[in-house]
Parts: C-alpha cells; sequence; structure tokens
C-alpha cells in the first residue's frame, strides 16, 4: 500500500463514486458529500392530495390508494438508505494499526471479534468447529480463496519437505530415547528401566578476554541468522515494523527501522504528552569487568575516564554501586582519539564486617562493573579495554556480554506505570526486609511521570517474577489521598536504595543462567491460568523463575524534557516482559507504543540531544555512518533523471560563485579543511568518491588513477587528523582559548536553531558571518536585529479610499448622478493608501527570495554540515543538530580584523572607496546585539539551494 505522504501510487488512479463524480462540488470536500448523501437518504417523496380527486372534486378510491402506496414504500426505502447511507462495514471500522490490505475480502484479516459481521457483510456460509470459526466459505462479491495453512494441499516439492522433516524428527526421538535409557542405566548401577529421565545440559563456560559468540538459533531460524543476529523482539518487530535489509544488516544484527504505520506526530505524543514509548535496545553492548578495585579504577582512567568520578568524593556513589555514569571515553595510545560515550555500572560494595580478623585484605576483594556502549564502537573499546586490562596489576578479567544480557528503554509519562506493571517483585518468606526495600520503593513510584523526577542516575535492583504469570495486564490504581503524594515526595527527597540496596543479582551469571533456564513454556503457563480461580492470576509456585533486574533511570538534557528508563536483564528474558509492557493498558488510555531506529533519533533530536553515531562524524563510529548515508544518497541521486535532479554545477550562490561547495549529497569535511586555492566546485562527473580526500590526493593525481565509485572504496577508516571533541573540552576551548593549544582539525557537535522560517535538512552547509565583507556581514548582522528586535505594531492608518466606498454605497444607483461621478473621480486620482505594513524604512523583516535579501558568505567563512535536520514538534520551529570546525570559530575574531584590514589597504591602494562606514555600522549592530550572541550566530544553506537562513548555535 503506497504511503500517501510520497505521492500518489504508480497504476491507474482510483475511480470516484458516483456520488462524488455526480456530483457538484469538489471531490475533495467529503464532509459535505456525506451530508447531501444523509439528506438525500431521508428525504421522503410524497404525491399531493389533488390526485386522488377526480375532475367534479370528488374522492378517486383506487387512485387514492395508489398514492398512499407510493407514500408508504418512498418512506420503507428512505429508512433504509439512511439507515445505510454512513454505515460502514467490519474492515472499516479496525484501528489504523490493525488494517490490512485484503482485510476487504478476507474475514480472517479481521480481528475476531468483527469475523461473524464480516462474514455476514460477504454473505458467508459458516461452519462452527471449536475455536477456530470457519471451516468452508464461499463468498457472493470475490472468488479469492482464503484457505487456511494447515488445510493447504501440499505440492510436490513441499510434501517431500514434510516427509523428510518427519523422519528426521523420529530418528531424532528415537536417538534421544536410546540416550537418555543408556544414562539411566549407568545411573542405577546398571539396572534396566524403562523410565525416561530428563536432564539438564550445563552452560558453557564463559570465557575470559574473549569475543562471545551469538547464542545458537533454534533450527527453523538458523539460515536466516548466518551472517547477522536476531533480537530476542525480533518475530514481533517483523511483523509490524520496517527491518533492515536482510543482506545489509546494522552492526551485525537485524534491527527495527520503523514501525510500518505514520508514526512521528504519535511519537511525539506518547514521548513527551501521553503514553510511552519502547524499544528493544538489546544490540546494545555490554562488557563485564572483574578485578581489585584499584585495578578497575586504574583500567577507566587509562580509557578516559574524568579523574574526579575515580577518586573524586562527589562520584562515591557511583563507586559504591547505587548510581550509574555516563561519560566519554577516549583511545590510550597514538593520538588518543575520543570513541563514543559509555556507561558504567558498578556492583554493589557490600558491607565490611566490624570485626578485625574478618576484613580481608584489599588486594583480595574483587569487584564488578558493566560498561555500555553503542555497537558500532565496540570492537574499539574492546581493543583498548583490553590493551589497558593487560597492564593493570593484579590484571582484570574482562567478559563480552552482549549475547547475555539484553536491555530495554522506556520513555514517556507513562513509562513508569508500564514497567511497574510488567515487573513485579518476588516476595518470598526467605527474603529478608532489607531486599524488600527496593522492591517496596518499586511499587509505590506509579505516580511518576518523569524519571527525571528521580535522584540523578538512579538505580533500583531487584528480583521480577515471570510477566506471564499475570498476563492480561491490569491497570495500575494510584492512591489520590494526599498522604500518598507527601510519602511519594519523602521517598524521592531521601531515597532510601543508597542506604538499604543490595548486590545486584544480574552481576552473578548463575543467576541469569538459572533465570533463563527456569522459564516455563506457554503452554505450562496457560495450564496454571486454567487452573487459577476466574478472575485471578495463578499464585506463585516455589519452583517459578525470578529474573534478576537493574532499572537505571536518566535525565533529559533540557530541565522540562522527559527522563529514560534502562532495564537490563537476562537475553533470554526480554521477550515475556517485551509483551507484557506492550499489552499494558495506560492510565491516560491506549497502550504503549514501540519505535524503531528513527524514532530514537526522533525522540533525541527533540531534546536537543545528539544521536550517536550519526552526529559525531569526528569519532570512527560516526565516520563509518556517514561513509554508508554517504554512498545511499549518491544511489538515490544517480536512480533520478538528468531533468530531475540537482545540477550541482550550476548552483548560483551570489558574487559569480558557481557550483556547489565540496560534495552536495554529503558532508564534505574533506572539502573544508582543503586550502581554498585548491578547491574547486564539485562535477558530478568528478564526485564519484566517499571522501573528498582529507589524505593527500597528490598519489592519485601524479599516477593519473580515477577515482573510484562509493561501492569500490568504502574507505571507511577516519582520517587520522580528524577528530572529535565532546562538551566539556569544546566549552574550555570557546571559553579560555590561550590556555590550550590549538587544534586544525576537531570537530565538535552543536544544537542549531532557526530564528526564521524555514526547514534544514541533511548535509546543509553552516557558515558564520561574513569576515571578508564588511557590508554583506552588517546586512546579516542588520537582518538578525530586525528578528530579535520586531518594531512595536503601529495601528493602521485612516483610508480615504474607504469613506468614498461609503460614500458612493449611499449613493443612488444612477451613473448619471454629479455625485456620483464627482466620487468616481477622486478614488481614480487620489493616490495609493497605506496598507498598515511595515516597509523597508520602517523595519520590516527581509524575506528569503527578495532582492535586498543577503547572499550568503564565501567559502572561507565555510565552518560545518548538518548532520540532522527536521522540523521540532516540541519547539514549534525547525532546528538542527551539526558539527564544526571549532578551530575556525575559535579563529574568528583574528581572521576577521587581519582579512578586514587587508581588504581596506587593497581598496585604498586601487583607489576605490573604503567600507569605513560598512564597518563601523557592523560596530555598532554588534554592540547592540552582544559580542557573545554574534559569536553564535551562523548561516544555514541547504544543499542545492542558495538561499541562506539565520541561525544561532550552542554546544550539544
Amino acid at each position: 500500500m503506497a504511503d500517501p505522504n510520497r505521492g500518489p501510487a504508480s497504476g491507474k488512479k482510483r475511480k470516484l463514486s458516483p456520488d462524488v463524480a455526480n456530483s457538484s462540488l469538489p471531490p475533495r470536500n467529503a464532509k459535505r458529500v456525506r451530508m447531501n448523501k444523509m439528506k438525500d437518504a431521508r428525504t421522503i417523496l410524497s404525491q399531493a392530495s389533488d390526485k386522488a380527486l377526480n375532475q367534479n372534486g370528488d374522492l378517486d378510491v383506487s387512485a387514492f390508494v395508489k398514492a398512499r402506496e407510493f407514500e408508504i414504500r418512498a418512506m420503507e426505502a428512505s429508512m433504509g438508505e439512511s439507515k445505510n447511507a454512513l454505515s460502514s462495514r467490519a474492515f472499516q471500522q479496525v484501528p489504523n494499526e490493525l488494517r490490512r490490505r485484503t482485510a476487504s475480502h478476507n474475514v480472517k484479516k479481521v480481528p475476531k471479534k468483527l469475523r461473524s459481521r464480516a462474514a455476514r457483510e460477504l454473505g458467508m456460509r459458516s461452519v462452527a468447529l471449536g475455536l477456530h470459526f470457519f471451516a468452508s466459505v464461499k463468498m457472493k462479491e470475490d472468488n479469492t480463496p482464503t484457505v487456511t495453512s494447515r488445510r493447504r494441499k501440499p505440492t510436490s516439492h513441499m510434501r517431500l519437505r514434510l516427509e523428510t522433516a518427519k523422519k528426521l524428527q523420529q530418528l531424532h526421538a528415537r536417538q534421544k530415547k536410546r540416550h537418555a535409557a543408556a544414562k539411566g542405566k549407568q545411573s542405577d548401577g546398571g539396572k534396566d528401566t524403562d523410565k525416561v529421565t530428563a536432564s539438564i545440559t550445563p552452560a558453557k563456560r564463559l570465557k575470559k578476554n574473549t569475543l562471545a559468540k551469538p547464542n545458537e538459533p533454534p533450527s527453523k531460524f538458523r539460515k536466516r541468522q548466518k551472517h547477522k543476529s536476531w533480537l530476542p523482539t525480533h518475530v514481533y518487530h517483523a511483523k509490524r515494523a520496517h527491518m533492515t535489509e536482510p543482506k545489509h544488516p546494522l552492526w551485525r544484527f537485524a534491527i527495527p527501522l520503523s514501525p510500518t504505520e505514520k508514526t512521528f506526530r504519535k511519537t511525539h505524543r506518547a514521548g513527551s504528552l501521553r503514553g510511552c514509548v519502547g524499544w528493544d535496545t538489546s544490540y546494545m553492548s555490554t562488557i563485564g569487568l572483574e578485578g581489585v578495585e584499584a585495578s578497575l579504577l586504574g583500567l577507566l582512567c587509562g580509557i578516559g575516564v574524568d579523574e574526579d568520578a575515580v577518586s573524586g568524593k562527589k562520584m562515591a556513589k557511583w563507586r559504591r554501586g547505587t548510581r550509574s555514569w555516563r561519560g566519554w571515553v577516549r583511545e590510550r595510545d597514538n593520538e588518543q582519539k575520543w570513541i563514543a560515550r559509555i556507561g558504567v555500572v558498578w556492583c554493589l560494595q557490600k558491607e565490611k564486617s566490624t570485626r578485625v580478623e574478618d576484613l580481608p585484605s584489599d588486594k583480595k576483594v574483587k569487584r564488578k562493573c558493566f560498561l555500555r556502549v553503542h555497537p558500532s564502537a565496540f570492537l574499539q573499546l574492546w581493543t583498548e579495554v583490553m590493551k589497558v586490562a593487560k597492564i593493570q596489576r593484579p590484571q582484570v578479567m574482562v567478559e563480552d556480554l552482549r549475547f547475555e544480557i539484553g536491555s530495554i528503554d522506556v520513555t514517556g509519562p507513562g513509562s513508569t506505570e508500564a514497567l511497574i506493571g510488567a515487573l513485579q517483585p518476588c516476595t518470598k518468606a526467605r527474603k529478608n526486609a532489607t531486599e524488600d526495600v527496593a522492591a517496596t520503593i518499586w511499587s509505590s513510584l506509579g505516580s511518576v511521570t518523569n524519571p527525571s523526577g528521580l535522584p540523578l542516575n538512579a538505580i533500583l535492583a531487584f528480583d521480577a517474577s515471570d510477566p506471564r504469570l499475570h498476563y492480561p495486564p491490569r491497570k495500575i490504581q494510584s492512591p489520590p489521598s494526599e498522604s500518598a503524594n507527601d510519602d511519594l515526595l519523602q521517598i524521592l527527597a531521601t531515597w532510601p536504595p543508597d542506604a538499604t540496596q543490595t548486590s545486584p543479582s544480574i552481576f552473578d551469571r548463575t543467576a541469569r543462567l538459572t533465570a533463563s533456564r527456569l522459564l516455563p513454556s506457554q503452554k505450562a503457563i496457560n495450564r496454571r491460568k486454567g487452573d487459577a480461580m476466574p478472575g485471578h492470576y495463578p499464585s506463585p509456585a516455589p519452583n517459578d523463575p525470578q529474573i534478576p533486574i537493574m532499572l537505571m533511570a536518566s535525565r533529559s538534557p533540557h530541565a522540562s524534557g522527559q527522563g529514560t528508563w534502562t532495564l537490563l536483564l537476562p537475553w533470554k528474558c526480554v521477550l515475556p516482559v517485551w509483551y507484557h509492557i506492550m499489552h499494558h493498558p495506560l492510565s491516560t488510555g491506549g497502550n504503549p507504543r514501540f519505535g524503531g531506529l528513527e524514532e530514537i533519533r526522533q525522540i533525541a533530536f527533540e531534546q536537543g540531544t545528539p544521536w550517536f553515531p550519526g552526529d559525531f562524524p569526528g569519532t570512527q563510529a560516526g565516520w563509518v555512518w556517514e561513509m554508508m548515508e554517504r554512498a545511499k544518497r549518491k544511489a538515490d541521486w544517480d536512480k533520478r533523471p538528468t531533468g530531475k535532479r540537482v545540477a550541482w554545477e550550476s548552483l548560483e550562490l551570489g558574487k559569480g560563485e558557481k557550483g556547489e561547495l565540496g560534495m552536495g549529497w554529503a558532508c564534505d569535511w574533506g572539502y573544508l579543511y582543503k586550502p581554498p586555492e585548491t578547491t574547486e566546485p564539485v562535477r558530478p562527473s568528478q564526485a564519484t568518491t566517499t571522501d573528498s580526500s582529507i589524505k593527500d590526493d597528490e598519489t592519485s593525481k601524479a599516477t593519473g588513477a580515477a577515482p573510484e565509485t562509493p561501492k569500490q572504496t568504502a574507505d571507511q577508516t577516519l582520517p587520522p587528523s580528524l577528530h572529535h571533541i565532546p562538551l566539556p573540552e569544546s566549552d574550555l576551548r570557546l571559553n579560555s582559548p590561550a590556555s590550550l593549544p590549538r587544534d586544525s582539525q576537531a570537530l565538535t557537535t552543536i544544537h542549531i536553531t532557526l530564528l526564521s522560517r524555514g526547514s534544514p535538512t541533511t548535509c546543509a552547509r553552516l557558515y558564520r558571518l561574513p569576515t571578508t565583507s564588511p557590508e554583506l556581514r552588517a546586512q546579516w548582522l542588520a537582518l538578525a536585529y530586525s528578528i530579535l528586535h520586531p518594531p512595536k505594531k503601529q495601528p493602521r492608518r485612516p483610508n480615504p479610499n474607504l469613506d468614498r466606498r461609503k460614500i458612493l454605497a449611499s449613493l443612488p444607483q444612477n451613473e448619471s448622478h454629479p455625485l456620483r461621478t464627482q466620487q468616481t473621480a477622486l478614488s481614480l486620482l487620489a493616490p495609493p493608501s497605506a496598507s498598515g505594513t511595515f516597509g523597508e524604512e520602517d523595519g520590516k523583516i527581509i524575506q528569503p527570495g527578495s532582492t535586498d535579501y543577503p547572499s550568503v558568505p564565501d567559502r572561507d567563512d565555510l565552518i560545518g554540515f548538518v548532520t540532522t535536520g527536521n522540523f521540532d514538534l516540541g519547539q514549534g520551529k525547525a532546528s538542527a543538530i551539526g558539527c564544526i570546525a571549532l578551530e575556525k570559530v575559535v579563529q574568528q575574531e583574528e581572521q576577521q580584523q587581519a582579512e578586514g584590514t587587508e581588504k581596506m589597504a587593497a581598496d585604498r591602494a586601487a583607489g576605490g572607496l573604503t567600507n569605513d562606514e560598512a564597518k563601523q555600522k557592523v560596530v555598532d549592530l554588534e554592540k547592540k546585539l552582544g559580542a557573545k550572541i554574534v559569536g553564535r550566530f551562523c548561516i544555514v544553506r541547504d544543499a542545492g539551494q542558495s538561499v541562506g537562513r539565520l541561525g544561532r548555535w550552542e554546544l550539544a
């Protein structure tokens, strides 16, 4: 089914209905068409009583009866038509997310509640057979077959496959029975027994300091996971979302990209206003560390963790294990480039004994911690961690837990409510009161509508029961009393888990494997539900699994933004919890929504947070992502006909400049850092490389080698000189550039807010304010001042023509009347009246496209590119995330002064006019706006367009 937002679908157009085609109203006015249809249906035709009288005025009985018969039939017809005028069929009553293309002629595509009605509408004969309602169908309107898969007659090839599978199953059953019997004989001392005993195969021992292999999938799914791995919820998402291509997985995982339905506005509402959004983030990589605390701290320092976090008092709760930490890590050797932003969680440190003889040596006490990193940077981080772990004394043991620990992220006002409904703590008699504190606090957080309200980076860890035992979920009734709200505020202020939290079981591999093994089958769960009382959940059993979980709350960078819950749990326990979360009825109505990779980027964009790795091209992971997206955009550009694609070489940029700067389909960092005298506009015939050669291209020019296409080269290695600088260091470089050494090719991420209309797109060019032309700089500053300080709206001036029209309307309608002639002549000879708008001299804001609108700066003022741009539904205006060359921003004032002096000297030597007036105007405008605000101005120009728009940037 074609997306209505992507234009009309190919093929024949749908014909209009007769009511719409024969109507004189426009076809798109559907509301008026329906009203007319209802009005026509309710109109009852009648016949005048005069028809029943003869010529003499006497009553003609036969004519009277026929007239009444006609009116009765008309009334019956009107009743039937009005009843069915606006009625809809069963498949049209289904919500958007449950609609199927074939539901109009196949009742099996309609939900079970509407199947009987759909069968009646289609005129089908039905036979009740247990739970399957329809055994044989026969349609009157359509002959499309609706064969049940299990009753489908197999083809010859399918029959051969079924017979082979049946033989293999029988052979496997005999071998399994034979092995079980042999094992029974050995256990009974050689005695023969017919009883088959079930045994659990021991789990493979996890190897230290080696990469883990994915879990072996079931046999029927094994061929589909040769070069990739499925997430625990793959089957759920494959039916409801667009997935990555089978032959082109993302980070070696089959990841959902976006739901099949339109979700842009729904995701915004669920993530910020009402409801919640969940993601299966089990593709996030987890690295386990175990060793002495001093060695672990030394390892973290070796990969770039801040020293204040490692040894300061401020992060004491994190080192103890009651808080989480998020920050950037870097390489240890070479150029020490930043790798990625990771999360670190410590296993809670147990209380030491007060007896001196029980106090162990600090060198023997081992602790554990988890490192959580994006899969695109996992191998790079793993290499650095292994490198640093080997030089620690005592040595640190490193484990790859990518396929043992899964995760779920939930955000939105209803996120806490949905998680509380799915995660019910295990309450058993053998648990002491200390362990129940976290469970009690978790159950009392139902009224929390924003995880940001919790303490910063708070952690809750406990054992949860199988969510399938209390399915279907029920609404959580929050206590409306004021005492409950006071208790909640007291809990959030004191946060008792800091003192009463115990060591989380998720750090114990035995507990993780035990929970995964003890998960009962769905058949066993259904059997227990059937034995329970009606309306009650099954009672807990001693052998029920205890799922070790850990909940981490993170805050939004903005005070009003929604926080996020991150749930860590064993890999095989993700699916039961996921189903319960997705089906939980929220108190505000509806159910939680699921999202894909695009929804993650949308939520991060609305919160003003850059998304890793797409918004960090200065890292190795971000550079690989840019190369992939660059190849896709280039392929899309090549598919278009010559007349329907952007001609980069003919783009007019003003001041005689022609041609796009760099490759129009890419964030061309190579072009940004090339010397000005060697750069030329890229022609389509020449723009076939994936990189504009940040490295030196002199070798290829000397050998005469032609540039290769992106598919041929795909150079995904980050150039040696290009690197990223995170927020704390970039802020320090901007505020005190003299205290740090100069860095020529350092990139930093920024958030841009447009000051005028327009929506930036990916690969848009970012300029600083002009530094070589004072006249052009004065024009942009004047435009910024008019936008930030709009003039007050003046009252409309009196319109003399309006008074003359009133006089003409009051005169008699006689064209020869002398007063009418006089007033008409005055109205024709009078000058045009002011409309009440502000002209340029009155401070009117100049709109893009007008002749007075300033042109974009030249190539020397290019400072970066937009990596993500769109309309922000949260702010109600367009914004963007981009990267800029930090050194160009730092040197902006110095370059402006030097280039301005050279320009004035050249003008005077040539005998031309000086630009002293323009420079004075620039100085005055900068004083009015403020030097700090002026330094944060930028000009955004979409690739392929010549109009720039003013914006303001800030570090992100």
